[in-house]
């Protein structure tokens, strides 16, 4: 099979996901991207408590990720935001038109699918689970956080370690979700937020056996920086062994860490959120015989300090 016809997937939430799908877009036509449906901040918590539907931000990014269109004004318009308006305010059209295809079609997965003709969308994107479900954390205090957006946005002491986090009520997998990871020939987990991007998809009933059960490799980018309240002084050894916890053993084929530190300058920028680079401290990374660490600059040459469309296409080039 050439490389252009290979099954991937992608897991994840935020702009994580954007990022890989805008990568792979020019090199593969087989994409599907596996969203979280934990988020619960800004226009997409809004939407999600007035009509009792699941969220659409992490969804509407994908879409215009795997947008086929040259119609550039189209995918400005499912990201543009209302900054006035009464009851517009804070909201994107894309969460919007999403929302109004929900409404007509009483099926959010084809309300998904008909967001996705009007982008010419060049792939799926398949929402991780059909249940509605709270993301929780429990700190190494005790305290307990309820919800993705207070876990993501700290309003308790984010020096405080996460312990755990978990769904409530249970979720399980969308069976569509599970089919395209038992097809696939290769699985992305991240990048993004650790504990409220991609763990959240694992903690779904089903994913980890799904995982476990699929021949395809299995591949994990971590993250460039840590971020504040959920990874403080992480290097790529503590988000793997992280991610590891969750997925369970012997699922994860590779990591692929970057190992090119930004200039201090770029990294100035960073002081006021609390982020830090991401050590490739390979020394600390436990191996087995299925698993195999790869370390490759991945840092985009210059701007905010963000992984390289093309850096990762060809690490997953390699990989394949």
């Amino acid at each position: 099979m050439k490389q252009a016809n290979k099954k991937i997937v992608v897991i994840g939430g935020g702009t994580g996901v954007f990022t890989v799908l805008t990568a792979l877009k020019p090199h593969f036509k087989n994409l599907t991207a596996i969203v979280t449906m934990a988020d619960d901040g800004g226009s997409t918590g809004i939407l999600r408590e007035e009509f009792g539907m699941l969220p659409p931000g992490d969804i509407r990014r994908a879409l215009i990720a795997l947008s086929a269109s040259d119609n550039k004004m189209l995918a400005n318009l499912f990201s543009y935001r209302f900054q006035e308006g009464v009851g517009l305010a804070g909201h994107t059209f894309g969460n919007l038109l999403i929302t109004a295809l929900h409404r007509i079609t009483d099926d959010f997965e084809q309300a998904i699918e008909e967001a996705g003709k009007i982008l010419l969308a060049e792939g799926k994107v398949v929402p991780v689970t059909l249940d509605r479900a709270q993301l929780l954390a429990e700190l190494e205090d005790g305290q307990i956080i309820k919800g993705e957006t207070n876990i993501d946005i700290p309003n308790h002491d984010g020096r405080i370690k996460i312990k755990r986090v978990w769904l409530k009520p249970e979720a399980a997998l969308n069976p569509n979700a599970r089919k395209a990871i038992l097809e696939a020939d290769l699985v992305i987990i991240g990048p993004g937020d650790l504990y409220t991007s991609l763990i959240p998809n694992l903690l779904v009933k089903g994913m980890r056996e799904a995982l476990q059960k699929t021949k395809a490799k299995v591949a994990y980018f971590t993250n460039l920086m840590t971020k504040f309240g959920e990874t403080n002084n992480f290097s790529a050894s503590d988000f793997i062994n992280t991610l590891q916890s969750y997925l369970g053993k012997e699922v994860l084929d590779f990591a692929i860490i970057n190992n090119r530190k930004p200039s201090p300058r770029r990294l100035a920028g960073y002081i006021k959120e609390r982020a830090e680079f991401v050590e490739p401290d390979l020394g600390n990374i436990r191996l087995n015989k299925n698993f195999m660490p790869v370390t490759a600059d991945l840092l985009r040459p210059k701007g905010f300090v963000r992984h390289d469309s093309e850096k990762i296409a060809k690490a997953i080039r390699m990989i394949l």
